[in-house]
């Protein structure tokens, strides 16, 4: 079972010659972080238009993102290597169409991976830019259970298919939350879930879901006063297989340390 949405596992993650609409694309490559095994994307998604999630972010080393502040993007653990000052990462942020002219990318100076981290759980990271991202909203996270549960949405230019190349265009999607019980039952992940700090999404007949290239990206719904963030892409067994659903680090779980983490590095 793939613990992880990442491009590949134990290897260097690098973009080949992605196609879409029979048009080449010439693909970023990037140095694998430290633990690399970055996978997700969106399957059975549409075409997200431009402006309508302002806050997402594409990661250089293939995951995905959101704007927790103008300098710090939330991603997965899993994505990143250690705690410590960090240059290489670039963070493409503005637009639907990575290869668009008008296109944001600022590189990184700073990660910080959640101290727990060691391959299960605690799958949450902050990635502190170099310069503020200007005119972009951020993303708020859930600090309570209310809004863990109902309809969500997926977002990424990770695979639109299994093992398929990632995507040029963000693609969006709307999962409904699975409970506990049914994703850890016995014919789904049978007890590999961390109920107290996952939370899992998408239709138990398959077709839509995250996958690979999409790690590290939100899962988000509407809150009280706009979108919030309620999940980060971590792992699933495939992509939009049925019984399988996404599984997702639960925010709300983490938003003390995470929001301790975010003023520690001046966001």
């Amino acid at each position: 079972m793939a613990r992880w949405r990442t491009l590949t596992r134990l290897a260097a993650v690098a973009f080949a010659a992605a196609t879409v609409g029979g048009v080449a694309l010439a693909a970023p490559v990037s140095a694998a972080p430290e633990n690399s095994d970055v996978t997700p994307f969106v399957v059975g998604g549409t075409p997200a238009a431009q402006g309508e999630f302002p806050f997402m972010v594409r990661l250089s080393m293939g995951c995905g993102g959101a704007l927790y502040s103008p300098r710090l993007v939330l991603t997965a653990a899993h994505c990143v290597g250690r705690t410590g000052n960090n240059t290489t990462i670039t963070a493409t942020l503005g637009v639907v169409d990575l290869q668009s002219s008008s296109r944001i990318q600022i590189r990184s100076n700073y990660v910080y991976r959640a101290p727990g981290y060691n391959g299960a759980g605690d799958d949450w990271a902050l990635i502190r830019l170099a310069s503020p991202a200007t005119g972009l909203s951020t993303l708020p996270i859930a600090t309570s259970t209310a809004y863990d549960s109902g309809t969500f949405t997926i977002a990424g230019w990770g695979s639109s298919r299994e093992n398929g190349p990632q995507q040029r265009y963000m693609l969006k999607a709307s999962v409904p939350f699975v409970s506990d019980s049914v994703c850890n039952g016995p014919s789904s992940y049978d007890g590999d879930v961390i109920a107290a700090e996952e939370i899992c999404a998408g239709p138990l007949s398959g077709g839509t879901d995250t996958c690979q290239g999409d790690s590290g990206g939100p899962m988000f719904r509407q809150g009280g006063s706009g979108l919030v963030q309620v999940g980060i892409v971590s792992w699933g067994n495939g992509c939009a297989r049925a019984n399988y659903p996404g599984v997702y680090t639960q925010v709300s779980y983490f938003s003390s340390a995470i929001r301790s983490a975010a003023t520690s590095l001046g966001g």
